[in-house]
C-alpha cells in the first residue's frame, strides 16, 4: 500500500523535503525512518540495496541528524580508487613513501576527523585495506603510508553496496569480522520495481525537472504510458527511469507519451516486461490473469502456426513417398477450462499415413474437431475486456495494454459489436 502523505511524521518529510526524495513506498518510508532513528547513535550502518536505487541519500539523512551535522562528510566511492593508492587515499601518506610521494597529505579519516566517512561500493576495498579499515572500527586509530605513527581518528562511517555480502564473506573477498562491524545496523533500499507508483511519481518529476532545466516544453504520461511504467521492472532502477525520460523529455519534447513510445526507448529485447507484484494500486482479477496468458499464447502462436504449415508439407510429401510422419488429433491447454487447440497438429512416428486418412484435410485434423485459431481467441479476449469495462475503449486498453488505436484497429478488423 502506498501511504498517504498526511500520515508521514514530520521527521520523514522534512528529510524527503531536504534531500529531494520522492515516493511514498511502505519499503522507502521505512528505509528514511530507520535512518532518521540510528542517526542520534553512533553506530556503523551498512546501507544495501541494487544499483541505481539512490542508497547515496541515506548517509546524507544519517549526517543530517546526527550530532555530527556540523562537522565535516566525506564520500568517497572505493569502486572508484586504483587498488594501488586506495589506501594513501583514506589514511593519507609520508613523503617518499612511494614514487610521487612528493609531500605528506592527510587522508580521509584524517580530514573527517569529528565528522563522518561515506563509503560506497565498500564490497570492492582490497583485503589489505579492509584489515586497515577493521582496525579503525575497533580502535580509532589507523597509521598513514609509510608512517610508523599511530593516530587516532574519531569517524563515523556509513558503508553501501549493491553486492550480496554473505555471499561475498562466503568467498572470501570480504572479511566476516569487518561485515559485522560495518553492519551493526542495516538499511535496505528497495529496488524501484517494487515501489508501486512511485514509478510514476518519479517519471512526472524527472520529466517537469528536465523541461525547466533546458526551457524545453515538458512531456505528460497518457494512462497507457503510466501502466507500461508501472509494469516494467527497471533493472537500472532510479537511474535508469531517469535516462529513459530525459531521452523521451528531448525527441517527444511537449508530447503525451503513450505505451507505444515508452516502447521505443526500452532496451531492444527489455520491453517483455512482468507485472510488479507488490504494485499497490492493482485491481487484476482472476480473468484478466487469464487474458495475460493468452497474451503469452498470442505471441507464441506464429511461430507455431509456421511451423505447422511446415509440417504439414512434409506430412504430404510422406504419404506420397510411405515417409515417417503420421498427423494425430490437436492437442488442447486448457486455460480457466476454456480450451486453446491447435498449438501442436504434430507428431513424428515410424509408421507411414493409414490408407484411410480421408485425405489431407480428415489426414490433419481429428474429424469434428473446431480448432480455435489465433484470430479466435484474440477476437475473445478483446470482447471481454470491452465487456468488462462497459464499452470504453480507453479502459479496454489500458488493461490489455495496447493502445487505443491499436485495439480500434482490431474492434473494425474483427467485426466487433460495441
Amino acid at each position: 500500500m502506498q501511504l498517504n502523505l498526511q500520515e508521514l511524521p514530520a521527521e520523514i518529510m522534512q528529510a524527503k523535503q531536504r534531500y529531494g526524495i520522492v515516493g511514498n513506498a511502505p519499503g522507502l518510508i521505512a528505509a528514511i525512518s530507520r535512518a532518521i532513528q540510528v542517526a542520534p547513535i553512533d553506530l556503523s550502518v551498512l546501507v544495501t540495496g541494487e544499483s541505481g536505487t539512490g542508497k547515496e541519500f541515506f548517509p546524507k539523512i544519517i549526517h543530517g541528524f546526527s550530532p555530527r551535522k556540523h562537522s565535516k562528510y566525506i564520500a568517497v566511492n572505493c569502486g572508484a580508487i586504483p587498488e594501488g593508492t586506495i589506501d594513501s587515499e583514506l589514511f593519507g601518506h609520508e613523503k617518499g613513501s612511494f614514487t610521487g610521494a612528493i609531500s605528506s597529505r592527510k587522508g580521509y579519516f584524517e580530514e573527517a576527523d569529528g565528522g563522518m566517512i561515506f563509503l560506497d561500493e565498500v564490497a570492492e576495498l582490497p583485503l589489505t585495506t579492509q584489515a586497515r579499515l577493521l582496525r579503525v572500527l575497533e580502535t580509532g586509530e589507523f597509521i598513514k603510508v609509510g608512517s610508523s605513527t599511530v593516530q587516532k581518528s574519531n569517524v563515523r562511517i556509513v558503508a553501501a553496496t549493491n553486492v550480496d555480502m554473505a555471499k561475498a564473506v562466503a568467498e572470501g573477498r570480504f572479511r566476516e569480522d569487518l561485515y559485522y562491524r560495518l553492519s551493526t545496523v542495516s538499511i535496505h533500499i528497495p529496488p524501484l520495481r517494487e515501489r508501486g507508483n512511485d514509478i510514476v511519481l518519479l517519471a512526472r518529476k524527472f520529466a517537469s525537472d528536465f523541461a525547466e532545466r533546458y526551457t524545453m516544453p515538458a512531456i505528460s504520461f497518457d494512462d497507457s504510458a503510466r501502466n507500461m511504467l508501472l509494469r516494467y521492472r527497471w533493472p537500472g532502477n532510479v537511474r535508469q527511469l531517469k535516462n529513459v525520460v530525459e531521452q523521451m523529455g528531448l525527441f517527444e519534447s511537449g508530447h503525451t507519451i503513450d505505451a507505444e513510445i515508452v516502447r521505443g526507448f526500452l532496451p531492444v529485447g527489455s520491453y517483455e516486461y512482468s507485472p510488479v507484484a507488490s504494485h499497490p494500486d492493482s485491481t487484476r482479477d482472476y480473468a484478466s490473469e487469464r487474458d495475460a496468458l493468452f497474451g503469452m499464447i498470442f505471441r507464441l502462436q506464429h511461430q507455431i502456426e509456421t511451423l505447422n504449415s511446415r509440417i504439414e508439407e512434409l506430412t504430404a510429401d510422406a504419404s506420397g513417398r510411405g515417409g515417417s510422419f503420421r498427423p494425430v488429433e490437436d492437442v488442447a491447454v486448457a486455460v480457466d477450462d476454456v480450451p486453446v487447440k491447435s498449438l501442436v497438429k504434430f507428431q513424428p512416428f515410424s509408421s507411414p499415413l493409414p490408407p484411410s486418412s480421408g485425405g489431407s484435410e480428415g489426414g490433419q485434423r481429428q474429424q469434428g474437431a473446431s480448432p480455435v485459431t489465433l484470430e479466435d481467441t484474440e477476437r475473445d479476449t478483446i470482447r471481454r475486456a470491452l465487456e468488462r469495462n462497459g464499452g470504453k475503449r480507453k479502459d479496454a486498453a489500458r488493461e490489455l495494454n495496447i493502445s487505443e488505436r491499436t485495439l480500434y484497429r482490431k474492434i473494425k478488423e474483427y467485426g466487433i459489436d460495441l
